[in-house]
């Protein structure tokens, strides 16, 4: 028979669910030992092991404690302190500091009777705590998001943190003197421009252009391949931002009346550092600068994270592991090229593989690959480059950039003789990328013999799932858009909305592609001199699908609308 000792060792809320009868006494007993032992909460250890549901405790401790329940789920972390706790203190004792009124902290916690948790935060913080009720499920999601959201964007950052961020620019003998640093040493000046930057990586843009007019002077981001003006800073303030952004990059801001080229280096956690290649432009009232935002985790995504079907998965891949041949990626600027061919180099990056990559200039770090920087004032070209390569016993190569003919003739040369090539070429899609070699002057033999594959990419916005709806379309407008008779009925159409998760109903982007094998059939078209539109045709009767066909299944799929497919694979 079981006394009542036991219950005498319980906690308060522990207490209270075997009161309650949500949980057996012996059990509870059994849980708060094995929880103090793994140093977990016990409210936690209850619902990570799928004890009891985290609402029936949550009730629970309302109920006995008189503590309001709170949903968490609605909160906006930019604005919570959770900066104020050390992470380690929230973490082992699953507390989140949500908001504070005064000299006051107000704390969520899914256990009202951890006191240890509100008394070591109140140590550490010197302000008074008060508890927040939560359900744990919620507590264990918010806190990761806040956790993630603090060391990744400028919102809880503190007002130290913003001066004292990580930079670094190009190289040191490209260095401006300190006297310039000096004289741009305004401290309200760097710590907007460190905001801004931020505020870029926060919100995912891929661009940050700074543009200064005869009466305005206006900041814009590139969020999901669309710019929106997010600042409109004082005219007056346009030269000092400016000149403080070029002596980051290590530029010289002395030299206001050419184009310049520098790279900033931001450290914004211990494991995670951003690259902004920037570019300054003379223009009618000042410089207008241009920051290319370099995440190095872009080409770590994986090949399913890019948007490939499985059959062009497949291709890629396949491809990828021939010993030689050339494998071309297309489209337009900002399409994804170079983080498509990073994903490829990053499969092939193994210890018996040596792969060299020239760039103008590199984009994205990666270790155990050989990156060389373009520098045609010193005479290092693509075509020089890859001449240096060849003597360096390389297995897999990548040119940033198929220009010239020189460069061409060396890169099929190498695709020849025992090489993967990879490169890039701006065509609007697969086929024409075959005539545009030739047009440079490639011989049709040479082109047959070598390029193995080539895909063709655009960029499209991905649908917010938190606020997609479906839309009616007239059949009659589907079926001119390309949509097919036998899918109208069986199909349904997703517009976006709008809501406080994404930028006008549209979240992340997505790879639209045409993924083209040169088959046998293509090589002849190719050797006969035929263009482009015969070689569309022949790659059609082979089953490859177009961009158009590709971005329709997207939205099929429901993944995006089909109004934006207009917008980046319509001619």
């Amino acid at each position: 028979m079981v006394t009542s000792n036991p219950i005498a060792h319980l906690s308060g809320l522990a207490k209270r669910l075997v009161v309650d009868g949500l949980i057996a006494q012996e059990l509870a007993v059994e849980i708060q030992e094995k929880a103090l032992k793994k140093r977990t909460p016990f409210v936690t250890y209850l619902v990570e092991n799928k004890l009891l549901d985290s609402a029936s405790i949550a009730y629970s401790a309302c109920q006995e404690f008189g503590v309001p329940l709170f949903d968490i789920s609605a909160m906006d972390f930019d604005a919570a302190p959770v900066s104020l706790v050390d992470e380690k203190l929230i973490r082992q004792h699953h507390a989140l500091p949500l908001f504070k009124r005064g000299n006051r902290l107000f704390v969520a916690l899914s256990d009202p009777t951890n006191l240890q948790a509100l008394d070591e935060i109140k140590f550490h913080t010197g302000i008074s705590t008060e508890t927040i009720l939560v359900e744990e499920d919620k507590l264990t999601l918010s806190i990761e998001r806040a956790l993630d959201s603090n060391t990744s964007t400028m919102g809880d950052l503190l007002d130290d943190d913003l001066d004292n961020l990580e930079i670094s620019g190009g190289d040191e003998d490209e260095r401006a003197d300190d006297k310039m640093d000096a004289d741009i040493d305004d401290t309200p000046v760097v710590r907007f421009v460190n905001k801004v930057l931020l505020d870029a990586i926060n919100k995912g843009a891929s661009d940050i252009h700074i543009e200064p007019y005869e009466k305005t002077f206006r900041i814009r981001f590139r969020q999901d391949g669309v710019l929106l003006e997010v600042a409109s800073p004082p005219v007056a303030m346009a030269t000092r931002l400016v000149s403080r952004i070029k002596v980051m990059s290590r530029m010289d801001i002395a030299e206001r009346r050419v184009p310049q080229d520098g790279r900033i280096k931001m450290a914004i956690s211990k494991k995670r550092a951003i690259d902004f290649r920037v570019n300054s432009c003379p223009t009618l009232f000042g410089e207008k600068v241009v920051l290319r935002i370099l995440d190095p985790t872009s080409a770590q995504l994986g090949i399913d994270a890019l948007g490939y079907e499985e059959e062009q998965k497949q291709l890629y891949l396949e491809n990828l592991n021939k010993p030689y041949g050339m494998i071309l990626v297309t489209g337009p600027t900002g399409s994804g090229k170079t983080v498509s061919l990073y994903t490829g180099l990053n499969i092939l990056n193994t210890a018996d593989r040596n792969i060299s990559t020239c760039e103008d200039p590199v984009e994205i770090n990666l270790a155990g690959i050989n990156q060389c920087n373009m520098n045609p004032k010193a005479g290092l070209t693509f075509a020089s480059a890859l001449r240096a390569f060849l003597r360096q016993d390389p297995d897999i190569i990548m040119v940033g950039e198929i220009r010239d003919l020189e460069t061409a003739e060396i890169a099929v040369k190498a695709a020849q003789t025992g090489h993967m090539v990879m490169s890039t070429l701006h065509t609007n899609d697969a086929p024409q990328t075959l005539t545009r070699l030739a047009n440079m002057g490639v011989p049709p033999y040479n082109i047959a013999s070598s390029v193995n594959l080539i895909i063709a990419q655009r960029l499209a916005r991905r649908l917010c799932n938190n606020c997609k709806k479906p839309v009616d379309i007239p059949k009659a407008a589907l079926l001119e858009e390309g949509i097919k008779e036998e899918d109208l009925d069986k199909v349904t159409l997703f517009g976006p909305v709008g809501c406080d998760q994404c930028a006008d109903g549209y979240k992340g982007r997505v790879g639209i592609y045409q993924v083209m094998p040169v088959s046998e059939a293509i090589g002849r078209i190719i050797m006969d001199n035929g263009n482009a539109i015969q070689v569309a045709d022949q790659s059609r009767k082979e089953g490859i699908a177009d961009l158009r066909e590709s971005g329709l299944k997207k939205v099929r799929d429901g993944v995006t609308s089909l109004e934006e497919i207009n917008r980046v694979t319509k001619d």
